[in-house]
This record gives structure tokens, C-alpha cells and sequence, in this order.
């Protein structure tokens, strides 16, 4: 009797739902899935593994909580070039989120969407949840939402303007591959470096291995790996290709919803011209802003590209969606990127 009381007192720890990550219907709240052991905190429950990429893409400089769960005694396959490919019954979760001020960024940090991505028999869904005023829970927003954001930047300066939670349709948008749905995130050169786990740092394509979350990886010195944008260490090129494929191939790609521009911006991709040096535009309209090439050598202000990457005009500005400010610290790096191309 004693040791069944005792039993009976241990908080079992969550699992994730299976039912609910399968369910033809998406639960109506985040809670209902079991990511999470603590919700507002944003602890991952048995089974969740968190992890962050090299370069992610910006969001208007929402701060991003990522989390992957594969289904027990199975698990992902490698890719050496694209997203890896998932078993059914996984699922990506991320959580954006902004701070009152980002001198403070681990203070007052305001929960806004939970993107989930849940790999069914049918292919990957994506949904997206919105989180409540009292942050102790998220709805499902089919149809998506408008959120006024208020904080303060790096610099001190205020900074208002309205967020987007997408649609179902502008989930599609973004995550297409050859007609279908798939993720942009989880491939081997975003996820070769290393994370501060709780028990420690480890490099993440070693740790996935460990866990047997992912089969077939080579040793991390032997697979791809794209720099982190920011560090000022690594080769320019790097960095700016490592941007562009994060913010941009996921349209501009062979496979990609832009594919008939004819610019393509894979990390991977070895053409000067496909990738835009010395390319003029299959269309030119107000988007070219009366400029020539997609990359004018030593030129960033006669380059589209720059253009567009400055701009936060609607039907301008790129990406088109999932941004309504400017990122400066991006813009700075690929002039620099322009101006050294000959």
C-alpha cells in the first residue's frame, strides 16, 4: 500500500498525443497535442526535443521557439541537401514571440502564434494557434489573425506595427515542394551546430543521432553546414547565400512556387546567373524598381534584389510574406556581399 500511494503521488510527465497529431480535425487548443509540459513556459514534454537553426529566417525579428517530436522507436531519415524526411505520426512545432524591449530580451516575453506542422499518412498539415491575452493557452486560427505588437529595440527606439498569423493558404505558400506541403527548416547544413541542451551543449545532427530521432546522418564533420549569417568569422559569401536560401529558396527554387522567375537562391546552388548575378528579370514591373539585373556586380543600388529586400512596401518588398518591417543588420550584409561580386 505504501509503495502504490507512492506511486500514485509522482507527477508522470507528459507525452505527446498521437490521436491529436493524426486527427483529420486539428484540436481547437495547443494544450490538447502534450508538447508541452508546461505550456506558458514552453517545457517541452518526454519526447520533444527543442533545437534552432544556423540561419533562421527572419520574422519580423520575432523570437523563435522550435521544437521537434518523433513518434517512439522511429525516426527521421537523412538528407544531405533537403529537409529530412519525417515519419508519420511526427510533428514541428514553433512558438514566435516577442519581448517588452529587446535590451531585455528574457524579460516580459509576450507568447503570439504556435505554428505546428504534423506529418500525416496523407503528407504534412500545418496549422497555426493563437495565444490567449493571460498566455496560459493558444486557439486555432484556420482563417489567421491580425496582432498589434509594441516593444522597444535593441537601439531604444519604439517600435509598433501589426503581425499576421497566416492563413492555411499562406502556410501552403510558403512550405510548397514540388506541389506538397514539406518543411524548411530541419535539413543538415541549418541544423550541423551545436545547441545548449539541458545537459549540456552538443552539436544537434550528433544529438538527434543519439537520441535515434534521425537515421543514416553522418559524423557532423563530414555533413553540410551553412553559418550562421551573424558571424562576422565566416566568409561573407557564406553568410549571405546562407540568408538568402533561408528567407528566400523556399519560393526561389527549381521546386519552388517561383520557380518561373528563374532566380534561384539555394545555399547549394554553383551558377552565378541563376542565382542572379548579371540576370535581368523574367518580368519587369514595379518591383524592379527601373533596375536592370537581379545582382548588379559592385552595385547593390542596381540590383532588384537589394530593392526588394529593403523595401516594406506590399507587393515590393521580399519575402512577401511573413515580414511588415525592415531587418538592417540583412540589408547592411548584402550590400557588402554586392559591392565585393565582380
Amino acid at each position: 500500500m505504501i509503495l502504490l500511494s507512492l506511486v500514485a503521488i509522482q507527477p508522470a510527465r507528459a507525452t505527446p498525443s498521437l490521436d491529436a497529431i493524426l486527427a483529420e480535425k486539428p484540436p481547437k487548443l495547443l494544450s490538447e497535442y502534450g508538447f508541452f509540459d508546461d505550456l506558458s513556459a514552453q517545457k517541452p514534454a518526454a519526447g520533444v526535443v527543442p533545437f534552432q537553426l544556423n540561419t533562421p529566417l527572419f520574422s519580423d525579428n520575432a523570437q523563435k521557439l522550435r521544437f521537434v517530436f518523433v513518434p517512439d522507436g522511429k525516426a527521421a531519415t537523412y538528407d544531405e541537401t533537403e529537409a529530412f524526411a519525417f515519419p508519420v505520426g511526427s510533428a514541428l512545432v514553433k512558438t514566435f514571440a516577442f519581448p517588452a524591449d529587446y535590451r531585455k530580451p528574457g524579460e516580459n516575453v509576450r507568447l503570439i502564434e504556435t505554428r505546428v506542422l504534423l506529418r500525416q499518412e496523407s503528407g504534412w498539415q500545418a496549422w497555426a494557434y493563437l495565444w490567449n491575452a493571460e498566455q496560459t493557452n493558444a486557439s486555432l486560427k484556420i482563417a489567421g489573425a491580425k496582432v498589434d505588437i509594441a516593444t522597444v529595440t535593441a537601439d531604444g527606439s519604439p517600435l509598433a506595427f501589426t503581425y499576421s498569423v497566416p492563413n492555411k493558404n499562406q502556410c501552403k505558400g510558403c512550405h510548397a515542394f514540388n506541389g506538397s506541403i514539406a518543411p524548411l527548416g530541419p535539413k543538415a547544413r541549418n541544423l550541423n551546430g551545436d545547441f545548449a541542451y539541458a545537459g549540456g551543449t552538443k552539436n544537434q545532427l550528433e544529438q538527434w543521432t543519439a537520441l535515434k530521432i534521425l537515421s543514416g546522418a553522418p559524423a557532423a564533420s563530414a555533413a553540410p553546414k551553412a553559418p550562421d549569417w551573424r558571424d562576422a568569422s565566416a566568409p561573407l559569401d557564406g553568410r549571405a547565400r546562407a540568408w538568402l536560401d533561408v528567407n528566400c529558396a523556399h519560393c526561389h527554387r527549381r521546386e519552388g512556387p517561383a520557380s518561373n522567375s528563374g532566380l534561384f537562391l539555394t545555399f547549394g546552388e554553383t551558377d552565378p546567373v541563376a542565382y542572379g548575378v548579371l540576370k535581368r528579370p523574367v518580368a519587369a514591373g514595379r518591383g524592379s524598381g527601373g533596375r536592370e539585373f537581379d545582382i548588379k556586380p559592385g552595385d547593390p543600388d542596381g540590383s532588384i534584389l537589394m530593392y526588394r529586400v529593403e523595401s516594406t512596401e506590399a507587393g515590393v518588398m521580399m519575402p512577401e510574406l511573413g515580414r511588415h518591417i525592415g531587418d538592417p543588420q540583412a540589408v547592411a550584409l548584402l550590400r557588402q556581399w554586392i559591392e565585393g561580386l565582380h
